[in-house]
């Protein structure tokens, strides 16, 4: 079987097995745990915040990112596609009693200054006013792309000059720097507050990280409590985690399968594939006689696994469990199916 369904099916190698093995551990909830504490300063180094916080997922990095800025009955401002809103079962109002407002972000899943200032609320008597802004890097639904420091940082410049924090979800920003070719902290240098994972292309089993000002991850620790998310002798898998930093450049052999991939499978009769920015790669049935779900089952009969991501269109996923060879077969499989 070739499970092409996320980069987060992956097993950790054996230095990930040795370091959970070996990790010296306290407890967290205390601040005790000695891995733990060099994870958050190693993640908060990388991406360039005064500190970090380690969460079991990115969902509940985000849900924390949310809770921690804002205050109850504020709006949010998202992208229509970003995994926040789409993704994350109706947190943002389950869990901050947030309401959100979306803006159309474009192919590339990143809104305008102009967007933000007109998305905008201004708190009165009658309204509770804007109170976050969050973006995605890189943008899931919009096929893995890479969107540029620039348009970041213009986006969240026009939020700051309205006095809103900005928190960016970058569950795979560690892929958005490899494929522009800058280092991670370039990325997130704009924004207030970022999260990625650890559990996706870098190959860690478990784990995610928040990561913002000292005064906010003091904050963000408390809501995690909240949330459920305190944990004790953690150390156990945030030491897999402290090796997952390591596979930053890795990720480049992910983003040339998924580029390979993509060109084998445009080639088939029925598919149409745009070239992948990332690991993410985004097929098209239209021309086909299948719809997604019935492309995805007869995949599934030559074992090749994917994820459906709209009626019409599916998505593969590359990561470190998979390598050329895999790819290769993976398109003559397909051809087979088709």
């Amino acid at each position: 079987m070739i499970d092409l369904r996320s980069d987060t099916v992956t097993k950790p190698d054996d230095a990930m097995r040795e370091a959970a093995m070996t990790a010296d551990v306290g407890d967290d909830v205390y601040g005790e745990d000695p891995t733990v504490n060099e994870l958050e300063a190693q993640a908060a180094k990388l991406v360039g915040k005064e500190a970090a916080l380690y969460v079991p997922t990115g969902t509940m990095g985000n849900q924390l990112a949310a809770r921690t800025h804002t205050e109850r009955g504020q709006e949010i401002l998202v992208e229509r596609e970003s995994h926040i809103y789409k993704w994350e079962l109706g947190g943002l109002a389950q869990l901050s009693s947030l309401q959100v407002r979306t803006l159309d972000g474009g192919e590339r899943g990143i809104p305008t200054p102009e967007q933000v200032r007109e998305g905008y609320v201004e708190e009165n008597a009658h309204r509770p006013g804007t109170g976050l802004l969050s973006l995605e890097n890189t943008h899931n639904s919009k096929g893995g792309v890479a969107i540029e420091p620039e348009k970041i940082e213009a986006a969240a410049a026009a939020a700051h000059d309205l006095g809103l924090p900005v928190h960016l979800d970058g569950a795979r920003v560690c892929n958005a720097a490899v494929a522009l070719d800058v280092p991670v902290h370039e990325v997130t240098e704009s924004v207030d507050t970022v999260m990625f994972c650890l559990s996706k292309g870098l190959g860690a089993p478990v784990g995610s990280m928040l990561a913002g000002p000292e005064e906010f991850i003091a904050k963000a620790r408390r809501n995690r409590k909240l949330f459920g998310g305190g944990m004790r002798q953690a150390g156990i898998i945030a030491g897999p985690g402290l090796e997952a930093l390591g596979n930053v450049e890795r990720l480049a052999d992910d983003h040339a399968n998924a580029t390979a991939l993509a060109a084998g499978l445009d080639e088939l009769p029925g598919l149409s594939v745009a070239e992948p920015e990332t690991n993410i790669v985004l097929v098209d049935t239209s021309d086909s006689e299948l719809d997604a779900d019935e492309f995805l089952a007869a995949c599934e009969e030559v074992d090749v696994i994917g994820s459906k991501f709209g009626e019409q269109t599916v998505r593969f996923c590359t990561h470190w469990d998979v390598d050329s060879a895999d790819m290769e077969t993976t398109i003559e499989r397909v051809a087979s199916v088709l």
